[in-house]
């Protein structure tokens, strides 16, 4: 959901360029995450599973930030990044684990999808050139704090 909201996202104005992976990723997107995507009006057209192995390698995408996302995620083993990317940890319950009716599910994927917009049109806001690295961290992770 990240990195269609930010790819997609007008004030980013190609700023950045946004890309999902977790260290066991699915075969492929949950069905109920595309559907999210598609509900808020986002394309969903090459939206894969990655593994984030595939940016510890050469030639990889030069990574600027890394923001976790999983609650679970702050607790693993991170690979080995090529650079320094700044990190923030952005926690949030899976919404892939949430139990109930269809209806009560696509819900908890709603409420992530929500979570996210909001902080990555706060950290799309952020005057990123302006800030020294130990203020740009603060707000980082402050930015992890909000709902």
């Amino acid at each position: 959901m990240s990195e269609s909201i930010l790819n997609n996202l007008a004030i980013n104005g190609g700023r950045f360029r946004a890309f999902s992976a977790g260290s066991h990723p699915a075969a492929k997107p949950h069905p109920f995450v595309l559907d999210q995507i598609q509900r808020a009006g986002l394309p969903v057209d090459g939206l894969r599973s990655k593994n984030w192995d595939e940016f510890a390698v050469p030639g990889s995408p030069k990574l600027d930030f890394v923001f976790t996302v999983c609650d679970t995620a702050a607790s693993e083993v991170c690979p080995v990044r090529l650079g320094q990317p700044m990190t923030a940890h952005w926690g949030l319950p899976d919404p892939s684990l949430a139990e109930g009716t269809d209806e009560q599910k696509h819900h908890a994927f709603a409420e992530t999808f929500h979570f996210l917009a909001n902080r990555i049109n706060a950290f799309v806001s952020l005057p990123i050139d302006k800030l020294d690295k130990l203020s740009l961290q603060k707000k980082l992770n402050a930015i992890g704090k909000t709902k």
